[in-house]
């Protein structure tokens, strides 16, 4: 039985474990509560539970652990259970207590004829299994029996939220009416007709209402806009994906949290993770054509060693904007920095290197016109906007975003850069920024690389490359001078160029490239 992302609300009955013939059982990504049923566990065919991004609470059947893998329970943090991975161990307060009635026993709900949206089992039947799809069942084929259970089954699980979505979907019918009388497609016509076109692509869907909307379907259809069609449909997505892919911006999915913005992980439809950025309408600039055109060129940016845009999102009833990236699961690189007492991970010579190599790929790639992309200068380089995938490899995290946010907002970036040595000396008589601002920003994180710090001295530096005691007054004490010295030299010199008080006295990132893949024939 495939349930996934079809808005179930409820618990679990535990009549679902009376169906001899289940094997597998997926009610992943919906928004049902309450524990697993101790009878399910016991179904006897079952080898597969997928119970993923639900709010599921309380004691796991031990029995489950017969699926081994089969069992999948991530995201439901309410969960405890003993001899599962990842699963917090079961004490008094949240154990099984056998003297209050069963929440699944189906004598404890009321049914009703509810049929959800998606429910349509031969449609979904067809879409999750490699086989064709049959015609209608006679009434005496097992595979009817089954499907007239299943129907059953699920409208005991969606009657406790059937009537908030009710509400949700009046209240959202309304919104729609007035979109129409205001002379714009509604939402729902958007995610449907968007849906017969690009089916694979994540859709957009906007709470209209007065002020601010930059991405209205008006917008995007306007000759003069920014984004086309085809760019603004394929980047497209839906606020309520967003809102269960972070089980409404939970704060357990929190990975972070500034003044401009939050970011949240998420778990996508097609079961792809995600870094949620949620920035403010007060943060954006209030033009809306120009908020397009720096929308616009976020979505030409596509490079290995940028962070990859997935899509984006505006809500007006929210009043944020959202924009969805790739997930990048091992950190940032300032978490590589000052450790101390093995306390964390140490980055090998051979990554510390290779991570230098993608970072000025990245930069050079953002420098350079590619196709319909402008040369762009990132502005805000720093060990934090490094982010280090499961490979190890760098990317660069928020390139061309100030060309979403309002003035006062790059500014106040821009004293937080300063205040970390990142911020190239020029801009403080010229107020502009240029392509060797990025070259100084690469120059210091170079250093903090080489160095394991975060904070370095560069009159520290230049007088351990001038006295032939880098190892012993500069490099980082956790690679245990395992390196070869005369690289870690010639790189250190790279970084003091780099970060030359004189823009004309930097090299371009192009040939910073060069003298790396000299350095790489060499060693």
């Amino acid at each position: 039985m495939l349930q996934q992302y079809n808005q179930l609300s409820g618990a679990i009955p535990a009549s679902l474990g009376d169906i001899d013939t289940l094997t597998r059982l997926d009610l992943s990504f919906n928004n049902l509560f309450g524990p697993v049923p101790v009878k399910l566990a016991g179904a006897p065919l079952l080898e597969v539970l997928d119970i993923r991004n639900n709010s599921f609470s309380g004691f796991v059947p031990s029995a489950l652990k017969r699926l081994n893998n089969g069992f999948q329970y991530s995201n439901n943090h309410g969960l405890c259970g003993n001899g599962f991975t990842d699963l917090k161990a079961c004490t008094g307060l949240n154990g099984p207590n056998l003297n209050r009635p069963d929440p699944t026993n189906p004598t404890n709900f009321t049914t009703v004829d509810v049929k959800p949206e998606s429910a349509d089992l031969q449609r979904s039947n067809c879409s999750n299994n490699n086989g064709g799809c049959s015609s209608k069942s006679s009434k005496s084929s097992p595979l009817g029996i089954v499907m007239g259970l299943i129907g059953s089954i699920l409208a005991v699980a969606i009657f406790g939220g059937s009537t908030f979505t009710w509400y949700r979907r009046r209240k959202q019918k309304i919104g729609s009416s007035l979109d129409a009388m205001d002379g714009r497609i509604s939402t729902e016509y958007n995610f449907k007709e968007v849906s017969r076109r690009k089916s694979s692509s994540p859709l957009i869907s906007l709470e209209y209402a007065s002020g601010w909307d930059p991405l209205g379907r008006g917008q995007s259809s306007n000759n003069n806009s920014a984004l086309s069609q085809e760019v603004f449909e394929s980047f497209m997505f839906n606020l309520e994906e967003i809102e269960r892919a972070t089980q409404s911006f939970s704060e357990v999915n929190l990975l972070g949290k500034s003044n401009v913005s939050s970011v949240y992980k998420g778990i996508l439809r097609d079961g792809s993770v995600a870094a949620i950025k949620c920035i403010a309408k007060s943060s954006c600039k209030s033009d809306e054509s120009e908020f397009l055109k720096g929308l616009k060129m976020l979505t030409l940016l596509k490079h290995e060693n940028l962070a990859r845009l997935r899509g984006f999102c505006c809500s007006k009833g929210r009043g944020e904007c959202f924009l969805i990236y790739e997930f990048v699961p091992n950190g940032n690189l300032l978490q590589y920095l000052d450790v101390k007492d093995e306390t964390g991970e140490v980055l090998e010579w051979t990554t510390r290197v290779s991570i230098i190599n993608g970072i000025a790929r990245g930069i050079v790639y953002l420098h350079g016109e590619n196709g319909n992309k402008p040369a762009i200068v990132h502005q805000n380089l720093s060990a934090e906007k490094i982010l280090i995938d499961h490979w190890y490899n760098p990317s660069l995290a928020d390139s061309g975003l100030h060309k979403l946010f309002t003035d006062d907002i790059v500014f106040s970036k821009l004293k937080a850069s300063a205040a970390m040595g990142y911020l190239a000396p020029e801009y403080i008589t010229t107020g502009r920024f240029t392509d060797k601002s990025d070259v100084y920003a690469f120059g210091m994180i170079l250093l903090q690389i080489l160095s394991g710090k975060s904070k370095i001295s560069h009159l520290m530096i230049l007088q351990a490359v001038e006295s032939g005691r880098l190892n012993e007054d500069f490099m980082d004490p956790n690679l245990r001078k395992n390196f070869p010295e005369v690289e870690a030299a010639q790189l250190a010199r790279l970084g003091l160029l780099c970060t030359h008080e004189s823009s004309n006295q930097r090299p371009s990132m192009e040939d910073v490239i060069q003298e790396l893949n000299n350095l790489a024939a060499d060693y």
